[in-house]
């Protein structure tokens, strides 16, 4: 009697085995028959600040591009200012939609830390891009590296004005990456050409009229002022609109427009540099950002990654930091970057 039981027991165990595996075996087999693919109900969503300004959409289009190789649906929401409280109301309000995942772009503050570390806490994956929340537990953050744009940046100012004379910065003083873009541009300024001098680094708050206004200032504060670095998309147009009816109006100390190097590729940038008046600005791989922040995203939801997404912090499931990449427009290229 004993002997049969335990042959009995033999075979529920080898059933049980035999049906763990074969269900395992039909889900792999799913799978690879639909290929890494979601379904519509799947939702990621995409939050910014200032969320009506030209910069995003090359971000989000990237997000929509692999939302449709993955056959996910995505939401895009976002702050209409810049403002910590607003944004993360907004993040608060996705989470309880309890979507598959959250790509952040984040006002430096820690009201995002609580928020993007709920939303963890809470089992949506969330990464950064463009902008992170330091100290957060989202699991990524795909970015430019600011300190070397900044470089670049001083590189491109250096080559234009001869290595010598005195420069400003406009920039967004509150927000850590345009920190970074200032604070490389003015750390190669004092390392590799020590004839140019930054003068004065002022806080435009992401605002045209307010970076043009500043820049009047500035040109007449310093007559032989030879250039202008200004760190984001919004106050390029500000700046070249101030740069433009100076030298209309005869007002500076020199003859010689001075040169302005600007961040991104929005209409208005693009355009000043196709007219001469912005002689170079940097193009970051914003497309880049938004469509792997999806997959990182996916790859997350679905426990892709190896290993599997956890709290403890000790291995990432997912690179930490992605260098996004960036390039230097020009009036020879700037035809290659406008939307098509």
């Amino acid at each position: 009697m004993r002997k049969m039981l335990w042959v009995y027991a033999v075979l529920v165990v080898a059933l049980i085995i035999y049906i763990v595996q074969y269900q395992a075996q039909e889900t792999s087999s799913a799978w690879n028959e639909q290929g890494m693919k979601g379904n519509i109900n799947e939702k990621y969503v995409m939050i910014t600040f200032q969320s009506g300004i030209e910069y995003w959409k090359s971000g989000l289009k990237g997000f929509e591009d692999a939302a449709e190789a993955l056959d996910v649906s995505v939401d895009y929401q976002g702050s209409t200012r810049y403002d910590a409280r607003e944004q993360a109301m907004i993040v608060e309000q996705a989470i309880a939609k309890k979507p598959a995942g959250i790509a952040i772009s984040a006002i430096d503050s820690p009201l995002l830390v609580q928020a993007v570390n709920k939303a963890v806490d809470a089992g949506i994956p969330v990464v950064m891009f463009d902008a992170e929340s330091p100290g957060s537990k989202s699991y990524s953050f795909l970015a430019t590296d600011n300190r070397n744009a900044g470089d670049i940046a001083a590189g491109q100012m250096a080559e234009r004005t001869g290595g010598s004379g005195q420069v400003a910065i406009i920039t967004l003083g509150n927000q850590q990456n345009h920190k970074d873009r200032s604070g490389g541009f003015e750390e190669a300024i004092r390392q590799r050409y020590p004839q140019m001098k930054v003068v004065a680094v002022e806080n435009d708050n992401g605002d045209a009229v307010l970076a043009e206004q500043l820049t009047t200032r500035l040109l007449t504060q310093y007559p032989k002022l030879k250039g202008i670095f200004i760190t984001e998309a919004t106050g390029a147009y500000g700046v070249g609109s101030a740069v433009k009816q100076h030298m209309q109006t005869g007002q500076t100390g020199s003859s010689k427009k001075p040169v302005i190097i600007s961040f991104d590729t929005n209409k208005e940038t693009l355009d000043m540099i196709r007219s001469g008046t912005i002689d170079a600005t940097i193009a970051q791989g914003t497309w880049n950002m938004g469509y792997w922040s999806l997959q990182y995203l996916f790859h997350l939801h679905h426990g892709l990654t190896v290993p599997a997404p956890s709290l403890s912090g000790i291995v990432s499931p997912v690179p930490v930091r992605v260098d996004t990449g960036v390039s230097v427009v020009t009036r020879e290229n700037v035809e290659d970057y406008y939307a098509k």
